[in-house]
């Protein structure tokens, strides 16, 4: 089937154009295609902005194991909802994915379950890297250093630093130093107050675990993605790249701060920890200046009912892959950021990070995973209106403008304002790790 998506403003790797985008299948095959092209169907965008695909390279889709929060097929009907057409998955789900066989069994329900594209992170345990060593079809290895959802957490320096040294895929990590945060913990005892969660989860344990992970890869030459970046004090651990490391923020560390504990309570809980607003603006400065590379959710819903209960007893986490792209797109609105920016981020950096093949750009013989966004709309998040089966949002009521309205996974329209097709999923991620990585990809 042939689609004409006409007369959009198409965010092109070379920067945005007024013109028309050819798909043939999964592929775009034609850009600024001539007026007399014929197609099966178009799709007339004056008006609106056409991006490539957001990549999502940080989701909790809880599937295996925790389907009561989310599932392969709601979480990806979310990702679709929200513009996102690629998701790279955790693996502390139940069981965690720990081998190779795990790997294939959950690369085999989401063939059947998920309606956008997908990969899965293979986790790093203390008896495993013989699995590491040998592992495929993966963006990497998932190392755990501070405790968090899930029991994979690698708390031997040994066998850390045995990883660095024997594997070869890139490897991320969940940078909290566990020493510190067991310590502020026993300082705190057996508080009840949230925001106490900031007091134990700080920037020096954020800090003191990147400077042990950057170490490690720079003396074994070994590429390192930083998890989910939350202080600025972490930031000037990794100053120097050394052409190995990159790292990611979400938009909740850039958006909110412990400031937001006195009306969201538990529901702003998650591991890093919120910091200051001092931190917000220094996270969205090391975007802006490349020292992050790419913006992720790590999309990890709880039903509600569990978040409501009293700290400790709440788990951390937060959902976001359906409201990233319009939180994004509303800095643009608010002249934060560009959207070439955004693009750059949400798009084309993870491609770039994880070698992920075909994806992240519009360009002849790419993948035709695309959303189409409104950056005129606005209209307030609401939890009860989102398509992730937790339905409920950190970002309650917060009006945004830009808004994704129709997504397509490899030329299939999944979504359009409200309404899916879940006839078709989407297709296993390919990922070809000779390529080097983002600097590589930067510098090429």
């Amino acid at each position: 089937m042939k689609t004409l998506i006409k007369n959009a403003t198409v965010m092109l790797p070379d920067g945005p154009s007024k013109t028309s985008v050819l798909l043939d299948g999964a592929t775009i095959v034609e850009i600024d295609p001539a007026e007399t092209v014929e197609a099966d169907e178009t799709v007339y965008a004056y008006g609106m902005h056409l991006l490539p695909g957001v990549i999502d390279a940080h989701v909790h889709m809880r599937d295996p194991g925790g389907t009561d929060k989310e599932d392969l097929r709601t979480g990806s009907m979310a990702a679709a909802k929200g513009g996102v057409t690629t998701i790279l998955d955790m693996p502390n789900t139940s069981p965690a994915t720990v081998s190779q066989k795990l790997l294939e069994e959950k690369l085999t329900l989401a063939s059947v379950k998920s309606i956008v594209n997908y990969g899965f992170f293979m986790g790093a345990t203390i008896d495993n890297i013989g699995e590491l060593k040998k592992a495929k079809r993966t963006p990497g290895i998932k190392i755990y250093m501070g405790s968090t959802t899930g029991d994979l957490f690698l708390k031997d320096p040994a066998m850390l630093e045995a990883i660095f040294a024997e594997t070869k895929l890139p490897i991320a990590v969940h940078a909290e130093d566990e020493n510190i945060i067991t310590k502020n913990f026993e300082e705190f005892g057996l508080t009840r107050n949230v925001v106490d969660h900031s007091r134990i989860r700080t920037p020096e344990a954020e800090a003191s675990a990147v400077r042990k992970a950057v170490a490690l890869a720079k003396e074994y030459k070994h590429r390192l993605h930083l998890c989910h970046m939350s202080s600025a004090l972490a930031l000037a651990e990794f100053e120097d790249h050394a052409d190995l490391i990159t790292a990611e923020v979400t938009p909740h560390h850039l958006l909110l701060n412990e400031s937001d504990y006195m009306n969201l309570g538990t529901l702003a809980q998650m591991n890093p920890a919120l910091k200051s607003a001092a931190d917000n603006a220094a996270l969205l400065q090391a975007l802006l200046d490349d020292q992050i590379q790419i913006v992720a959710t790590d999309h990890a819903p709880h039903r509600y009912e569990d978040k409501c209960q009293r700290y400790p007893d709440s788990p951390s986490g937060v959902p976001g892959v359906e409201t990233s792209l319009p939180l994004m797109l509303d800095l643009v609105a608010k002249e934060k950021c560009t959207l070439e920016d955004v693009v750059h981020w949400m798009c084309e950096g993870p491609a770039l990070v994880w070698d992920i093949m075909e994806k992240g750009r519009i360009e002849v013989g790419y993948d035709a995973d695309l959303v189409l966004v409104d950056m005129n709309k606005t209209m307030a998040i609401r939890g009860p209106h989102m398509q992730t089966k937790c339905r409920w949002t950190p970002f309650e009521g917060r009006e945004v403008t830009g808004w994704p309205v129709r997504t397509w996974v490899c030329g299939k329209e999944v979504y359009r304002e409200g309404e899916f097709d879940v006839s078709r999923p989407g297709i296993e991620v390919m990922f070809e790790h000779s390529r080097g990585g983002y600097w590589a990809g930067i510098d090429g």
